[in-house]
């Protein structure tokens, strides 16, 4: 049993596994108040135990680096150091030492260990926006959106979920930008056309 079971948000009594995780509210064992709570099934599930690591029976075996007393079990897959159970960090079927999980992590070496991502959806929209307030440099901006929308439409776009309307509102914005300057292009060619005239 997890050390904070669910309890009846009214009368306090602890409610059974039965009460939990249902579609609709249901009344609490004892003051009959409708409740409705869901809990993740991890919650329920006991904590996962981490293996140990075999000390080395013989002198030729090969040891862990980080502890030379237990047998390896693995090799790192970035340094080629040897590793014991214990040490062993495992993601997508490779091997890694805490060492070189924790320098993937920061240098962004590991590919698979993801824990930022540039949204180049609000970098197209910032450079669209932004720039208006100064319209000379939309001059500038505006092709680059138009290239950050076609180049990384395709990018994730974020860690947790998001839609591509930032993309589509930059390219509109980035095209209406481009289509003013055509048009004081016009106008400044037909004037010095009037002027030498």
């Amino acid at each position: 049993m997890p050390v904070l079971w669910p309890q009846c948000s009214n009368c306090r009594a602890f409610l059974s596994e039965d009460e939990l995780n249902q579609s609709e509210p249901r009344p609490c064992p004892a003051c009959k108040t409708p409740i409705l709570v869901d809990f993740f099934p991890a919650y329920f599930r006991p904590p996962a135990v981490g293996q140990v690591g075999e000390r080395l029976v013989l002198e030729d075996e090969a040891s862990c680096f980080y502890h030379p007393e237990k047998r390896a079990a693995q090799h790192c897959a970035a340094c080629g150091r040897f590793l014991c159970s214990l040490c062993d960090c495992e993601l997508q079927s490779q091997h890694y030492c805490p060492n070189c999980l924790e320098t993937g992590r920061v240098k962004g070496r590991i590919r698979n260990l993801e824990n930022q991502r540039i949204r180049y959806d609000q970098v197209a929209l910032s450079l669209a926006i932004l720039p208006i307030i100064t319209v000379y440099f939309t001059l500038a901006t505006a092709p680059l959106v138009l290239y950050l929308v076609c180049r990384h439409w395709k990018s994730p776009l974020s860690l947790v979920h998001r839609s591509r309307w930032r993309f589509v509102v930059a390219a509109i914005i980035a095209l209406l930008q481009i289509a003013g300057w055509g048009v004081v292009m016009y106008f400044i060619v037909q004037s010095l056309r009037s002027a030498n005239g």
